[in-house]
C-alpha cells in the first residue's frame, strides 16, 4: 500500500529554513556523513541554501508572472478590438491585392469553391430528413393543426377585484 503526500512549497521552505537554523545552533562546527558523503555544518547550510535559494527564485518569478498575464490580459482587452477592426479595414481597402496585403501579413480571402451537384443533392436529402426526424413543418401546415381540449371545466370568478374570499 503506498500513499504519496504533497507539500507545499511553503512547507518545504519552512522545513528547510528550520533546518538551516538548527544546524547553526546545534552543530556550529559538526561533521555529517549523509549517504556515504561527508558534510561539514557550513557545507550542509550552504547544499540547503542553495535549494531555498531556489525556491525563493520560483516564487519570485511566479508571482511576475502572474503580474505580466494581469498586464497581458488588460492590454489585450483594449488593443486586441483595434487591431481586429485594422486587419478587416485592411482586407476591405486591398481587397484581393495579395502583394499589399502581404505587406501587412494577410492573406485575401478565399472564395469557397462552388458545390457540386452531388454535394447540393446530400444537403437537400439530409435536410430533409432532418425536418422529418425533428418533426417540423411549414407555417401553413402548422395553422392545419389544430386540438380540441377535453376534459377541463371553466369556472368563473365573481370576487370582485382586491377582495379575497375566505
Amino acid at each position: 500500500m503506498s500513499s504519496t503526500f504533497t507539500t507545499s512549497k511553503a512547507a518545504v521552505l519552512a522545513r528547510l529554513q528550520a533546518f538551516v537554523s538548527g544546524l547553526q545552533k546545534q552543530f556550529p562546527r559538526g561533521q555529517f556523513t549523509l549517504d556515504n558523503t561527508a558534510y561539514t555544518t557550513a557545507t550542509l547550510v550552504q547544499t540547503l541554501q542553495s535549494l531555498i535559494d531556489a525556491i525563493e527564485a520560483v516564487n519570485a518569478a511566479q508571482v511576475s508572472v502572474k503580474v505580466a498575464m494581469t498586464a497581458l490580459r488588460a492590454t489585450v482587452a483594449k488593443v486586441g478590438p483595434v487591431a481586429l477592426a485594422l486587419e478587416r479595414n485592411l482586407l476591405s481597402m486591398f481587397g484581393n491585392a495579395a502583394d499589399t496585403l502581404a505587406l501587412f501579413g494577410l492573406e485575401p480571402r478565399r472564395v469557397p469553391a462552388p458545390r457540386t451537384g452531388e454535394q447540393i443533392a446530400a444537403a437537400t436529402a439530409k435536410a430533409a430528413a432532418t425536418r422529418k426526424a425533428r418533426g417540423t413543418t411549414s407555417k401553413k401546415q402548422k395553422l392545419a393543426i389544430t386540438g380540441n381540449v377535453t376534459g377541463v371545466e371553466v369556472v368563473p370568478i365573481t370576487a370582485p377585484r382586491g377582495t379575497t374570499a375566505k
